[in-house]
């Protein structure tokens, strides 16, 4: 039985790498995977799933008017779709989600979407509260911050201090954000030189 699984973590944690992963061992077996990313993450080639360690895969830009059980139905009429997976999953809105958890439901397609949970001030963005509600099986990725604890905030950096105020969405890499501890989230040290 298919199941909506949400993997979050912070920035860094390899979300994208696992993506791509997980669609080359379906694709290896000779299975079909629809592997869709956010139309608002341009930092690299729209269309694209791309790590930091360099490796990418082809996907389907969702923006906020894509009717995500619409696309899954056209492509799984040109060939059987045996999984979804879903890269920056945050950018997400609510019918996503439900569409998402619709095809689980009624086509029996495993659907695993990545993402962050908590945004630069620590709140949660649209799409990751709601895989939080509608998600079979949530599973966090871990990375730590730089003193060696786990990471579980995002902090956005401007001139080498955290900035805690601004939109929700700016995009942006290692340039604007750094993964944090609690401790260190909150005290604003973004190394051991910096106090």
């Amino acid at each position: 039985m298919a199941q909506l699984y949400y993997r979050y973590s912070t920035m860094n944690a390899g979300k994208s790498t696992e993506v791509i992963k997980v669609a080359h061992n379906y694709e290896e077996r000779g299975k079909n995977v629809l592997v869709l990313t956010s139309g608002l993450d341009d930092r690299y080639e729209l269309g694209t799933v791309t790590s930091r360690i360099g490796i990418t895969h082809p996907a389907v830009c969702v923006f906020e008017d894509t009717n995500i059980l619409e696309l899954f139905c056209q492509e799984n009429e040109k060939q059987k779709i045996d999984c979804i997976l879903v890269d920056e999953c945050q950018f997400l809105k609510k019918h996503h989600v439900q569409e998402l958890a619709e095809i689980v439901d009624s086509f029996d397609v495993p659907v695993l979407a990545y993402g962050l949970k908590n945004d630069f001030k620590n709140e949660l963005f649209e799409g990751s509260y709601y895989f939080l509600v509608y998600a079979d099986k949530i599973e966090e990725i871990k990375t730590i911050c730089w003193c060696g604890r786990k990471a579980t905030m995002v902090a956005r950096v401007a001139d080498g201090r955290i900035v805690k105020t601004g939109e929700q969405i700016v995009i942006g890499g290692n340039d604007m954000y750094v993964s944090l501890c609690r401790k260190h989230y909150n005290d604003g040290r973004l190394g051991e030189t910096n106090s």
